[in-house]
């Protein structure tokens, strides 16, 4: 199965350079508001700014786009706290997560992100958890220290299994971290597949084709029976969900690389 990289038009282009100065405009607007409310509860409304300010930020730029973006749940409730695991492959991926608002959810995300001032002082506060994801130990080590404050806090956490965007195929190969974390934590999974987010915006440009992107959420995983010895057996039959809904085989998925 292949896979051929978007054309944008001048007016995609245009929208793609707009939504980011709205993007950075509401950020902005809001920042002010959100050390406000973080400085007087003492913290305490963080999962407030994440569920609440996060699509108030993300659902205008996505409009700006052209974006219809939808959520499908495919059962009646999901468990609370949870791990949260995401499809990573669009630039749109982060406009998507932010307008979930999941409850009181943290974010697993890529050390770079603080490079910008913003994302550094919003992501601090409300909690965030920033990795180097090239550097396995240091990953590890900072996960490691922030799973007490999440399991203190009772809070959930959102990992991209793939590691990064740029990955070979649809559906990349998963890494054990969120998997090891929801051992630890003895959490379950909840698995959230994106549909259309690749086909809209491929690989790392920021320009887009209008339509409708939607978030499947799928009914939570049990992990009470996972141990050390069958963790890996237990990945793949997860990934193995993704390359379904996918509607992609692994001997194909393998051919399409999106970087």
């Amino acid at each position: 199965m292949g896979s051929k990289k978007n054309k944008f038009t001048a007016l995609e282009k245009i929208r793609g350079v707009l939504s980011i100065f709205v993007f950075f405009i509401l950020l902005l607007f809001f920042t002010p508001f959100i050390l406000l409310l973080l400085i007087v509860s003492f913290g305490r409304l963080s999962s407030f700014v994440v569920e609440n300010i996060g699509p108030l930020i993300s659902k205008p730029v996505m409009a700006v786009l052209g974006i219809k973006f939808k959520v499908k749940k495919h059962a009646d409730s999901f468990p609370s706290p949870a791990i949260y695991i995401i499809n990573h492959n669009s630039t749109l991926d982060v406009l998507t997560i932010l307008a979930l608002g999941l409850p009181r959810v943290r974010f697993v995300a890529k050390w770079e992100f603080q490079y910008n001032p913003l994302f550094f002082i919003v992501g601090r506060l409300t909690g965030q958890v920033f990795i180097r994801r090239e550097k396995t130990d240091k990953a590890i080590a900072t996960l490691q220290k922030a799973m007490k404050r999440i399991k203190r806090d009772r809070l959930s956490l959102m990992f991209a299994p793939e590691g990064s965007r740029n990955h070979p195929g649809i559906i990349g190969p998963f890494k054990k971290g969120p998997f090891r974390m929801a051992q630890q934590l003895e959490y379950p999974i909840v698995p959230i597949y994106f549909e259309g987010n690749r086909q809209l915006s491929e690989g790392a440009t920021f320009y887009t084709k209008p339509g409708t992107c939607t978030a499947h959420i799928y009914p939570a995983i049990d992990t009470s029976d996972w141990t050390t010895e069958n963790l890996t057996e237990h990945i793949n039959e997860v990934r193995n969900r993704y390359l379904d809904w996918a509607k992609v085989h692994e001997s194909s998925n393998k051919k399409v690389n999106n970087s």
